[in-house]
């Protein structure tokens, strides 16, 4: 799908140590500001337990799970949307990324420094997010400027336009995001043409001490972060970049005993991949057959051609329908066969909304 997540915050949060784990692929990390100049970009594997149920019932040659993608921008800093540190080049990287993961530091350590001098996640919060506002306000500006002499003239699209401009602007001197206003279809269009920064998905992602991995909620900064996030309808991911970048490590078993002498059920990456896959609105169909069995990442909303070409162009050039059973069908039958005989495999059409979950066969003809 070529979806990608950047992973901001002020310098020092644990961005780049966050990403190490994410991908192993080793991204710079030392205890000084801009030691990420360049984005570096890393692709991780959706965890998803249905493909192991389903690598299990198939026996197949290879199993090949779906990918998602971080890329690792460097640390914001105050005065960024005004140049400050290297903030134009930052925020040209955020601008290209589909949602930002904002790391925010909520662990004391004296032998890493702050960039503000004190440990307060939600004046980092603030900084970012003002940064981010402060850049699309400038945008906006530009372009009153330029349509705001057109709709004068009575070009009915210039004026739609205005319209929208005036409300953005309205919102970002309040201080509030491009993502806390309603468009409709037509009006997004406009939106989508600015490239806000603040339009994106939010993620918070509270990065604690090895002390709170267990207990996070007893962390004053995680309430904290919780409720801010209430007020900007976002989720808030705890994680421990420290020992998540150990775990990363680690092979599959050595994981699970690993988390049980911590205390936890789940990684704190596993649960930031998933949320950060959902944030985006996608979702997974799979294909399964004695040669492989494979894991498709779509967006939410796509119907069974677009679905298949996913796999190849052909496939939805071609389209002439789609074999189709759920994933808890087909585990409830115990084998396709049996899915078969029990009238759970359906024949869906170009009009089939795909699910997630759906095991598909795509049938086509070019």
């Amino acid at each position: 799908m070529g979806l990608t997540a950047g992973i901001v915050g002020l310098p020092n949060v644990g961005k780049s140590t966050l990403f190490n784990a994410i991908t192993k692929a080793g991204a710079e990390s030392a205890n000084y500001p801009f030691c990420t100049i360049e984005p570096n970009v890393g692709i991780v594997e959706v965890p998803d337990e249905r493909l192991k149920v389903l690598t299990e019932m198939f026996k197949p040659k290879r199993t090949v799970p779906t990918v998602f993608e971080f890329t690792d921008i460097a640390g914001i800093v105050k005065g960024a949307s005004k140049g400050e540190g290297l903030g134009n080049k930052f925020l040209s990287h955020i601008r290209q990324v589909d949602a930002i993961c904002q790391v925010v530091r909520c662990f004391t350590d004296e032998n890493i420094t702050h960039v503000a001098g004190k440990v307060d996640p939600l004046a980092d919060i603030e900084t970012i997010n003002l940064e981010l506002i402060f850049a699309d306000l400038e945008t906006v500006d530009k372009r009153i400027d330029r349509v705001g002499k057109i709709a004068k003239q009575k070009d009915k699209d210039a004026a739609f336009e205005y319209d929208i401009l005036l409300r953005l602007k309205e919102t970002f001197e309040a201080g509030k995001p491009a993502r806390t206003l309603s468009f409709t279809e037509e009006e997004m269009k406009v939106v989508k043409q600015l490239h806000l920064l603040t339009i994106k998905p939010m993620l918070y992602v509270a990065n604690v001490g090895e002390e709170d991995v267990a207990d996070p909620n007893s962390n004053p900064f995680v309430q904290q972060v919780r409720e801010f996030a209430k007020s900007d309808n976002a989720e808030v991911i705890v994680v421990c970049a420290k020992i998540e970048e150990e775990i990363a490590q680690l092979d599959d078993e050595e994981k699970e005993l690993f988390l049980q002498e911590l205390g936890i059920e789940q990684s704190g990456l596993d649960q930031l991949i998933r949320a950060s896959y959902s944030l985006l609105g996608l979702a997974t169909f799979f294909t399964a057959g004695e040669q492989e069995v494979r894991a498709w990442t779509f967006r939410k909303g796509m119907k069974a051609p677009e679905c298949a070409g996913i796999i190849h162009s052909d496939f939805e050039r071609g389209f002439i329908r789609a074999e189709t059973v759920s994933y808890e069908d087909l585990v409830a039958a115990g084998s396709m066969a049996a899915a078969r005989e029990a009238g759970k495999i359906r024949l869906e059409g170009k009009d089939y909304e795909v699910q997630d979950g759906d095991i598909i066969y795509f049938r086509f003809n070019v």
